[in-house]
């Protein structure tokens, strides 16, 4: 029991967490008319850029776990703002709020990285505004397409309205039994004291995910849990960076030119003119 609280404290009290909580501002911003409605976010990196990469967190998730993303995106030169919504009831309500959202940071396009209901959430975002496409790129982490895929049914409404220890009970409840590392530990138990997430998903919602995406490129982890992106941070953090790379040189890149060299940039500047010639003679 010792062992484990002082698992629990690994993360809290490591440099790069009280690093990050110490140099990146949290903000509050209502864009509803329903005051009570209030987006926290971090963001980091430079303002300049019109098109970053915004982070959304699995149910009830609060924007600071994706600390490791913040602080080695933004470190890299790359714009990166890590989201916590408000509570809404409706999916496009919640569609419309970021929408707002956008509007009022003035972004036009974004790449979106969601890990479990954040994912479903930006999967449905870029589905309903397709026709003035605000999603440039998604990055889907251990996501679904459909909500029936939760195991808790009889519960799913009730979520927000349950107190802490009990949505604590049913979320360790449905994590997999057995060993795991010391970092897994302390990335689960470090988001079960801030996020109430879901359980891991099952091969056939992962399947359904293959097919909606047959051309999605996929990273996969052999370990890293629910939470990857807290525990194997390195890794998440470099296929970020190897997805956005596509777009540097671009009105799209997330990251300020000046941390891109002269050399990438001219090989991204042939590939698109390549591509378009290619595009214009077929």
């Amino acid at each position: 029991m010792i062992r484990r609280k002082e698992e629990m404290e690994e993360i809290r009290v490591s440099p790069d967490y009280n690093w990050f909580r110490s140099t990146v501002p949290l903000k509050r911003i209502i864009v509803d008319d329903d005051d009570s409605k209030v987006w926290s976010l971090y963001d980091s990196g430079p303002k300049s850029i019109r098109c970053p990469i915004i982070f959304l967190p699995p149910v009830s998730g609060t924007a600071e776990v994706f600390f490791q993303q913040v602080l080695a995106l933004s470190g890299w030169g790359y714009r990166v703002i890590s989201l916590q919504y408000p509570v809404y009831w409706d999916l496009l309500e919640f569609c419309d709020g970021f929408r707002k959202l956008l509007d009022h940071l003035q972004l036009d396009k974004v790449h979106l990285f969601g890990a479990s209901l954040g994912g479903f959430l930006a999967q449905k975002f870029a589905e309903v505004t397709h026709k003035s496409p605000r999603v440039h790129s998604l990055i889907l982490c251990n996501s679904f397409s459909d909500t029936s895929i939760f195991n808790q049914t009889w519960t799913a409404n009730s979520f927000w309205l349950m107190p802490a220890f009990m949505l604590k009970k049913i979320v360790l409840g449905n994590f997999a039994k057995g060993p795991v590392d010391p970092e897994m530990a302390d990335a689960i138990d470090f988001m079960v004291d801030r996020v109430f997430d879901q359980s891991a998903l099952s091969h056939e919602a992962k399947e359904e995910m293959y097919k909606l995406y047959p051309n999605a490129r996929r990273a996969h982890l052999k370990t890293g849990g629910n939470f990857p992106y807290l525990c194997r941070s390195a890794e998440v953090n470099l296929y970020i960076q190897i997805h956005l790379r596509q777009f540097h040189g671009t009105k799209y890149a997330a990251i300020s030119p000046e941390m891109v060299s002269a050399v990438e940039l001219e090989v991204q500047r042939t590939n698109l003119s390549n591509n378009s010639e290619s595009d214009g003679k077929s």
